[in-house]
């Protein structure tokens, strides 16, 4: 208060506790301080149309409860066991995704990830074997990630757009894709998982369609 007084300052609040609040109205009274009180004409406002008095209580919007840190535990999870990163991590997924470069599965995992969800990918690349621990958990858990070559082409040629590079590379090379599609094909069927094309899927659309799975016990219920 004080503080504002020497700057001639508004002071602007959102404090919900009734004790608290009249005393600072009270104290910005005597010394002549300007206030703005931000919530209170919202929350007079519901209290008006829903007949029902408000709680007054500080730090309910961010109660740290059970959900939210198994939310971070999540989160967590996709960061540390993301692109193949730690094969040890599949062991310990809820769900794993599977598929070629740029087939979304770093944010499809980050996405499930907020919804509580423990995910790790894995990307197919023909050079490298898949880890033995993708053939050690149980297919239900894993997911296919495919998309048409024309689609794939696009999407990785504006991605070396954006990295300064030549449309030509490797990387979007039309018979590079088309072997990186085949060999992701063969894999996933010696996995039996089950596939989802993601072509023209936007990455809540995938997301809700494996979110779908999982209450049908398509994937291993997640807690």
């Amino acid at each position: 208060m004080q503080s504002a007084q020497e700057v001639n300052g508004i002071i602007a609040f959102t404090i919900v506790i009734g004790t608290l609040k009249e005393h600072l109205l009270t104290k910005a009274g005597d010394l002549g301080v300007k206030v703005v009180d931000i919530m209170g004409p919202m929350v007079d406002a519901l209290q008006g149309m829903y007949h029902t008095p408000p709680k007054m209580q500080p730090g309910l919007v961010r109660q740290l409860d059970e959900e939210y840190f198994r939310k971070v535990d999540a989160i967590e999870f996709a960061v540390k066991y993301d692109d193949g990163r730690d094969p040890r991590g599949l062991l310990k997924a809820d769900v794993i995704l599977v598929g070629v470069s740029r087939t979304s599965k770093t944010p499809l995992s980050m996405y499930l990830a907020h919804k509580r969800i423990k995910v790790a990918n894995v990307p197919l690349v023909p050079e490298v074997e898949p880890p033995d621990e993708l053939y050690e958990v149980p297919n239900k858990k894993v997911i296919g990630l495919k998309i048409t070559p024309d689609k794939l082409n696009g999407i990785r040629t504006e991605r070396l757009k954006s990295l300064g590079l030549t449309a030509q590379a490797n990387y979007a090379n039309f018979e590079r894709i088309l072997e990186e599609l085949e060999f992701s094909e063969r894999v996933m069927k010696k996995l039996g998982c089950t596939v989802i094309d993601v072509s023209n899927k936007a990455i809540e659309e995938t997301a809700s369609i494996i979110m779908d799975m999982i209450k049908k016990g398509g994937v291993n219920n997640v807690k």
